[in-house]
């Protein structure tokens, strides 16, 4: 299925690039650092959601352990920040030390080079979306481990892990939308949760709170669906599950259009 027009894909945490000057910075070693990254990549995101050059996006180009561009910029603001996950991650998904101690102006450099260009952007694509179509639907992309990493404020006493998670913004996504996306992956056979084990979506900055024809969803994808838990590569059925996910994403979108138009 083919998505409507004002849909944008966000895609903040498949990169797995440390650019050389950031890399000083960790304290851990290539091998150790690579296990991390494993861990905390929500690998192939971008291959799962994304199928044609006529979709917008808005991709991070940098790993979320030098820059993590969805969270808030101002660490009081940000819940992982009093767990050492705010915008520059200081320990790993295990809460040990990740880097050494930043200067103001280290960590202002990394902002202003990685953070900020990637919510302009964001913001550009939802204000020409706006102005296009006078609506805007924000995809936020994501994926999941099986099993809970330390650093989650997943409570296991929830059970198994759904294979799908729809998060939600109680300003910017509506109910309908929700259950729309609910129904679309439960079609597909797949037991979905609705912000467990990770909760909310995307907003863009200029729009966040303000602007309710910006709209926002969040897709989490178990990674168990697609690849290996031992090698981190694709497993067999992955153009199978990227296929579902398109359509299950395609579908939620259309009928929640269909349903506002009437």
């Amino acid at each position: 299925m083919k998505y409507p027009d004002a849909v944008v894909f966000h895609v903040p945490h498949d990169s797995t690039l440390v650019p050389q000057g950031a890399r000083g910075q960790f304290l851990l070693n290539d091998e150790s650092l690579t296990a991390e990254m494993n861990l905390m990549t929500d690998h192939f995101t971008h291959d799962l959601f994304v199928h044609s050059q006529q979709q917008v996006v808005v991709r991070s180009p940098v790993s979320r352990l030098v820059v993590d561009v969805e969270r808030f910029e101002d660490d009081t603001l940000e819940a992982m920040a009093k767990r050492g996950m705010g915008v520059v991650y200081t320990v790993t998904s295990s809460l040990n030390p990740l880097r050494r101690r930043l200067t103001d102006a280290e960590k202002c450099e990394l902002i202003e080079k990685y953070y900020r260009p990637h919510h302009v952007a964001l913001d550009l694509a939802a204000a020409q979306s706006l102005t296009c179509y006078g609506h805007c639907l924000i995809v936020d992309c994501h994926s999941f481990p099986n099993e809970p990493l330390p650093y989650e404020l997943y409570d296991d006493a929830l059970g198994d892990r759904p294979d799908i998670c729809i998060g939600t913004d109680d300003f910017h996504t509506p109910v309908k939308l929700m259950n729309e996306f609910v129904k679309a992956f439960t079609r597909m056979g797949w037991r979905v949760g609705v912000n467990t084990p990770f909760s909310g979506a995307m907003v863009p900055n200029k729009f966040y709170r303000k602007d309710p024809r910006v709209m926002a969803i969040m897709v989490e994808v178990n990674r168990g669906l697609y690849m290996s838990s031992t090698n981190y590569q694709k497993i067999g059925c992955f153009g199978a599950v990227r296929r579902k996910i398109n359509d299950a994403c395609a579908e939620a979108v259309d009928e929640y259009r269909r349903a506002n138009a009437r």
